[in-house]
């Protein structure tokens, strides 16, 4: 037996030598665990860690490495094995002994003493760096703690210690250096610049570095960062989500870091996560947790509870989000600012609340799940409900109002429960406003679908007309105004299917417009009676009469930007209908008249839906400053911002863009930046139309002015997209002019184009049947053609992309030969292999060129001179010699001869060119004047 390990490590030596680690590996573990001979261990080991060293698997050659030198403290060769694995590990000071001590066995040894000499080298460079960092680091602190300090230098190195954070080594010089102390002595301090550098610090340091922010939470506490959050202070609230936020993407797999065996021991961070989880469902009904922190903590919970993809089948977080806290989201949802002792809110908390309501809903995989979800819903509403409580009542109204804005099954279901509907109809005729508002706003709510809300337009639009007719509250006859607009307007755009008589939608509208302009009204109101146009200018008439009002138009928009984003969607809905650019389903007109024939509705265009009334409806829009509004509305909170609104967002920018004079104006109110987002985010009709719109824009301005900064290289992947064969023509044709523009703009830009894969599908457009199309795709390419990659593809053998490009310079279209012609001038200028490619790819290459030099249009002969000097500039005697003896040398001599003309110079000049390297190679002499 004893021979059997032996056998097993000459195996691994010749696996070794063919390179084969892995079997090496395999054949020296098994050695390893037959050997009993100490000093053949040694060597088995010491063999192995080769193995990992070639695999770059240092952390376990440097534990073979040190196996074999306890047996023998003298192995050279393990010694020196181990001396590279840790400095490839970063510990140099260790290597440096190693290394030292092989030097001291073999003196003369050239490897071992160069090696000495830069390791010697390395620990002195980063002795110099790292104490250097370090003294910056505490003397930052040092300024920071200090009262006396002016105010700049205090901010300088505020930022410095943030931008320090942000990278690795910074951050764990941060963190060595005491660091996490000391930015809590800042939080200490109570002072807003303090704080907010100290927690992006600590964000700086737990991003993307899983084991330094498990370290951070326990040293700062997750109660400590909760009571960061909720400090009154918008600016302080973002910045303490910003950093949960970085950790819980450490913690769940923003880290890349490989940590050895330990980690599953070491990094388990599911305790942390449900801690974290604990605590911010804990400030979301704490009295004591004001306005800002409770909107940071549900958006931290909307953000991170819900799977991000249906794929992935673990939806544990939400239903522990739901057994933990789902009634204290429903508590958010219930409150009544209007009524004494309720909890602080922003102008969004309630919405931000019945958002992640609908998200947890939706994240629900099961009926059972889901019966859970309501049952929980209805037991709240239940608990609260108390005939003898008002107060208690309207909470419970106000949260089913919360659920129809979430999840509207959930919300739709209770108010069918008995007694629900005649409470909210009863609150309707209450003696106090209160009760009164919360119930009109519960059946506004309840009225969101016109196929649930058959049985509130059968009791609900006397109702509310009634209360419209005898409240003298102005706050209670907009929602109820608004309920009626509602109701009203369950017809859609179908000029035939209106609810109200002639002429009334437009009286409801004008009072909206006029409580829009009365800056005396409180905003939540005005917000109402944009909800009301919202659904009114379904209707052409009004939208055409609210156009006109520029005063209510510049209010909207005004309201728009305000702090108050639950408008937005709103705002979005109005604006949509005021562009006609929602859905709108084509009417086969042998359908029109088979329904009429079968006494069917047929739906009907109102005449100021036709085109010319869109486009001054645009007019008016973009005059009133429309741009900047939505580009403030686009940078809402992700949770407010849902994919449905970014999508009407992108339908209202793409009818704006419709006509090239008015993209100007986009672009000047910041219209280029806002699409990014869009084009990026969103659902996938959303995105096809930011696309679209970005496209427009990109194809006629100057890219650094339309999308400014590092933003430009954001938009060539939204371009690239459409020119995916599911998109429509007019989208491939806009897309590649945009692309062309932006290829021509720079090096950098047209490296990025070709990242994106966008060459084969810009090749593929090269071949469309449609002029227009083909044109643009070979415009594209023309301005890509400096790239050495895509030269590199006309190089290789095996397609016809030169062949086509020639045959593309023969059509009959001035444009596609300009590109065509520009296109083949620059790739024979570059690569002189292909002026002889090109002669074989095609018979008809000679015919074709010589068209191109007798071409009308100046900038097409010119493009075929210049390919002509760059075949005779080709280093190819016989294919100079040929293009010498075809008639290619009369159509250069006249051209040549021809009298100095600014409109064709570039040509004539090319031509003369040509014939000064025809007389250089020796084909033609030199012409005499007579003596």
């Amino acid at each position: 037996m004893a021979i059997y390990p032996i056998q097993l490590k000459d195996e691994g030596n010749k696996h070794f030598q063919a390179g084969e680690t892995d079997k090496a590996i395999e054949c020296y573990t098994k050695a390893i665990k037959a050997c009993k001979d100490k000093n053949v261990l040694a060597v088995i080991y010491r063999n192995r860690s080769a193995c990992y060293l070639k695999q770059e698997s240092y952390a376990n050659a440097a534990s073979d490495a040190s196996k074999a030198i306890d047996v023998d403290a003298a192995d050279i060769k393990a010694l020196y094995r181990r001396c590279q694995a840790l400095e490839k590990l970063g510990k140099l000071d260790m290597a440096f002994k190693d290394v030292q001590r092989c030097a001291t066995i073999e003196p003369k040894n050239k490897t071992f003493l160069e090696t000495l000499r830069r390791l010697g080298a390395d620990i002195q460079a980063k002795l110099k760096t790292t104490f250097s960092t370090d003294s910056r680091v505490q003397n930052m602190f040092d300024i920071l703690l200090d009262d006396e300090m002016e105010t700049e230098k205090r901010e300088r190195a505020a930022n410095n210690l943030i931008v320090l954070s942000r990278e690795d080594a910074g951050a764990e010089r941060i963190f060595q250096n005491n660091g996490v102390p000391l930015l809590l002595n800042m939080i200490e301090s109570g002072k807003r610049e303090m704080i907010l550098a100290a927690v992006r610090t600590l964000s700086g340091m737990c991003t993307g570095h899983k084991a330094r922010a498990m370290a951070i939470i326990q040293m700062v506490g997750v109660d400590k960062m909760c009571s960061i959050m909720a400090v009154d202070n918008e600016e302080i609230a973002l910045a303490t989500c910003n950093l949960f936020q970085c950790i819980n993407d450490s913690l769940t797999g923003g880290d890349k870091r490989e940590y050895g065996k330990e980690e599953a021991l070491v990094l388990d961070a599911s305790k942390d996560l449900k801690t974290i989880l604990l605590s911010l469902l804990e400030m979301v009904a704490n009295k004591k947790v004001p306005g800002h922190g409770r909107d940071q903590a549900l958006n931290l919970l909307s953000r991170n509870v819900p799977r991000t993809t249906k794929k992935a089948k673990d939806n544990s977080r939400t239903l522990f989000t739901i057994d933990h806290g789902l009634k204290k989201i429903l508590k958010v949802c219930g409150q009544v600012p209007e009524l004494p002792d309720q909890l602080p809110m922003t102008e969004n908390t309630q919405l931000i609340a019945s958002v992640l309501l609908d998200k947890l809903y939706d994240d629900l995989i099961c009926d059972p799940e889901r019966n859970n979800f309501r049952d929980i819903c209805d037991e709240y509403i239940k608990s609260k409900i108390d005939p003898n409580d008002m107060d208690k009542t309207i909470h419970a109204v106000n949260t089913i109002s919360g659920l129809l804005q979430g999840p509207f099954d959930v919300g739709n279901a209770l108010v069918g429960r008995q007694g629900i509907m005649e409470m909210m109809v009863a609150l309707c005729g209450s003696e106090r406003e209160v009760d009164q508002m919360v119930a009109v706003e519960a059946l506004i709510h309840s009225s969101s679908k016109m196929s649930r809300a058959s049985f509130i337009i059968t009791n609900g639009v006397s109702l509310l007309k009634d209360i419209y007719k005898k409240t003298k509250n102005e706050k209670i006859k907009i929602r109820a105004l608004v309920g009626l607009c509602k109701l009203g307007s369950a017809g859609g755009d179908d000029y035939a299917l209106r609810q109200f008589a002639e002429g009334s939608t437009e009286k409801l509208a004008k009072q909206c417009r006029k409580w829009l302009c009365n800056p005396q009204i409180d905003t939540k109101t005005r917000k109402w009676a944009i909800e009301g146009l919202a659904y009114l200018t379904n209707d052409a008439d009004v939208k055409d009469d609210f156009v006109e009002d520029e005063p209510a138009l510049k209010a909207m928009f005004e309201l728009a930007k305000s702090t108050d984003k639950t408008i937005i969607y709103a705002v979005a809905c109005t604006l949509v209908n005021c562009t006609n650019s929602y859905e709108k389903k084509e009417i086969m007109p042998e359908l029109v008249q088979l329904a009429k024939f079968s006494k069917q509705h047929v739906p009907e265009q109102h005449p100021k839906d036709k085109k010319d009334f869109i486009d001054k409806r645009v007019k008016r829009l973009l005059k009133a400053g429309i741009t900047s509004a939505l580009a403030v509305m686009v940078k809402a909170d992700s949770t407010i911002l849902t994919n449905q609104t970014k999508e009407m967002l992108a339908r209202v920018f793409l009818a704006l863009s419709q006509d090239p004079k008015d993209r100007g104006i986009i672009v000047a109110q910041g219209g280029g930046k806002a699409l990014i987002p869009l084009a990026l985010e969103g659902t996938d009709a959303g995105k096809t139309r930011a696309s679209h719109a970005l496209a427009k824009i990109a194809a006629i301005s100057n890219p650094e002015i339309a999308f400014p900064g590092e933003r430009v290289y954001e938009v060539v992947r939204p371009l690239v997209s459409l020119l995916q064969t599911d998109k429509d023509g007019m989208q491939n044709y806009e897309a590649l002019k945009g692309l062309t523009n932006l290829a021509g703009f720079s090096e950098k830009l047209r490296v990025k184009i070709l990242k994106e894969k966008a060459l084969p599908e810009i090749e593929n457009y090269m071949f469309e049947d449609h002029d227009q199309i083909r044109q643009a795709a070979t415009e594209c390419m023309c301005n890509l053609v400096t790239c050495k990659q895509v030269q590199d593809r006309y190089l290789e053998d095996g397609n016809d992309k030169l062949k086509l490009m020639i045959l593309l310079c023969g059509e009959d279209d001035d444009n596609l030969q300009i590109a065509a012609a520009g296109a083949l001038a620059m790739l024979t200028a570059a690569e002189k292999k292909l002026c002889n490619k090109l002669t074989l790819v095609t018979t008809q290459w000679l015919e074709i060129l010589q068209r191109l030099c007798l071409h009308t249009n100046p900038n097409v002969q010119h493009r075929g001179l210049v390919i002509v000097y760059n075949l005779l500039n080709s280093d190819d005697s016989e294919l100079a010699k040929k293009l010498i003896e075809s008639e290619l040398l009369e159509i250069l001599t006249v051209i040549g001869k021809a009298e100095d003309n600014p409109r064709r110079q570039g040509a004539i000049d090319a031509a003369r060119t040509c014939l000064v390297r025809a007389m250089d190679l020796g084909l033609i002499k030199p012409f005499t004047s007579p003596s």
